[in-house]
């Protein structure tokens, strides 16, 4: 069974965003962990679907699970409002300009695992870093990467915007 993987980083400070994704066949592993993931929310995560509007949902089918406990009016609408139509822009256009195959429109479904911080402050700067950061790992998803040349090129700048080892 196909399965695509992909991570994306965007933006700076308390409005940044990071999504794990995973893309592959409904009834295949990725079928799985989304129904499983939909059926079993947990305190403080309950994953829900993406939708472009009210009942018109992204495709394929797109489950959302934030990362971050829901902390709040502002980080509520951060996950719930401008993270979502973020996600369910980077999707819908990745479906319409053929990054993802015509079969996975309606055969296929998307998990991402999303973080938004408790402490944003910028509803439109989490839109942006959200998009940014979900149209990154679609693309890394269906790339496969990163390659062995990245991997080779990145591991002496290891680090990341919580920890850089000393060098």
């Amino acid at each position: 069974m196909e399965m695509y993987i992909g991570e994306g980083f965007a933006g700076n400070g308390v409005n940044a965003s990071h999504i794990n994704i995973l893309i592959g066949p409904r009834s295949g592993p990725v079928g799985q962990a989304f129904a499983s993931s939909l059926a079993s929310p947990s305190q403080g995560h309950c994953p829900f679907m993406v939708v472009i509007k009210p009942n018109v949902p992204a495709k394929p089918m797109t489950l959302y699970v934030n990362k971050a406990e829901i902390s709040g009016d502002l980080h509520a609408n951060a996950t719930w409002g401008a993270s979502q139509a973020a996600i369910a822009k980077a999707v819908t256009d990745a479906q319409l300009s053929g990054l993802l195959p015509a079969d996975a429109e309606d055969n296929w479904c998307i998990v991402t695992a999303n973080w938004v911080n408790p402490a944003c402050t910028d509803l439109d700067e989490v839109y942006r870093n959200n998009l940014a950061a979900c149209a990154t790992a679609l693309q890394a998803a269906m790339e496969k990467l990163p390659n062995r040349r990245q991997l080779e090129a990145a591991l002496p700048e290891l680090g990341n915007p919580f920890y850089t080892p000393q060098r």
